[in-house]
């Protein structure tokens, strides 16, 4: 399989100005349902609650 790692990023810390949790995964890169980035609901330590992950560059 063609699996790859990727980062996501905290978007509402970012938007905050506080530091951003990262979190890291993998992926299909073939799959048809992953074109886009990947999102996901993860907990922000900094923040104290759960908020939505977007994988970065």
């Amino acid at each position: 399989m063609a699996q790859e790692i990727v980062t996501l990023e905290c978007t509402e810390a970012k938007a905050l100005g506080k530091p951003a949790s990262r979190y890291m995964t993998t992926r299909n890169k073939k799959s048809p349902r992953t074109q886009s980035r990947l999102e996901k609901k993860k907990y922000n330590p900094f923040l104290r609650k759960h908020t939505l992950h977007r994988e970065t560059k």
